[in-house]
């Protein structure tokens, strides 16, 4: 599973790097070594607007909450158990099935973190491209909290999930799950709300190519989810 990851490029850099045409970014992240289930995040997705259905859907860049808060749920609570959905049964869950359907996203990160040993002594890894950012295949959801009125700034959640697939080789030695991955020459067909049959979608997923991530351990002080800095994804020896 992938439960901590890193961002450390601003909204403005990622909004160029992903061709994103409007930037609806409320508040400005800073850049984040120890991302954590629930904080928020950035997500590049592609959205309509209700009022205007003969205007293309447009790229956009936003914040979301990390754990996936399904339309049906009582509470955000259930989204802390929602961060990961292996991609091999999303589009049946009924926690992801519509938004594998309709809302998919791209989670940016510089790399994400994963665990290797016995209970109690593990260690941790940074795993990162050799070139380039990560673009991590998630779904979103838009929940409504009806405790709320309409224009209160919190009345709708705005949350994620990320996508897992089998680990390539050069992961897999430290965890058999890693993040699905979106190539550069998908992320238009991912991103495309119009493309919804599950079978046409699931093919514009594919593992990354082995040899195109490096990883090495790092020191434990990003157990700690209160523990932030880039010195987090510094190499250690072992």
């Amino acid at each position: 599973m992938c439960g901590r990851y890193a961002v450390s490029q601003s909204a403005d850099d990622l909004a160029d790097e992903f061709g994103v045409e409007r930037a609806e970014v409320r508040e400005r992240l800073d850049p984040d070594w120890n991302v954590a289930p629930s904080k928020k995040v950035y997500a590049v997705l592609t959205r309509g607007k209700k009022d205007e259905p003969d205007v293309p859907p447009t790229r956009r860049l936003r914040t979301l909450r990390w754990g996936l808060v399904p339309s049906w749920a009582k509470d955000v609570a259930i989204g802390n158990r929602l961060i990961n959905a292996r991609v091999e049964t999303a589009a049946e869950k009924p926690a992801f099935r519509k938004a594998f359907q309709l809302r998919r996203c791209i989670l940016p990160a510089d790399g994400f973190y994963e665990w290797r040993g016995e209970k109690g002594q593990k260690q941790p890894f940074f795993i990162h491209p050799k070139d380039g950012s990560l673009a991590m295949a998630g779904l979103y959801e838009i929940w409504r909290d009806k405790s709320k009125p309409d224009d209160a700034d919190d009345a709708f959640v705005w949350s994620v999930v990320i996508l897992t697939t089998d680990a390539t080789d050069d992961v897999g030695q430290i965890h058999d799950r890693m993040p699905m991955l979106v190539g550069p020459d998908s992320w238009e067909r991912w991103l495309d709300p119009t493309i919804q049959d599950a079978d046409d979608v699931t093919r514009l997923l594919t593992p990354a190519v082995p040899g195109v991530l490096d990883a090495y351990p790092v020191s434990t002080d990003v157990n700690k989810v209160g523990n932030n800095g880039p010195h987090l994804v510094d190499a250690v020896e072992l």
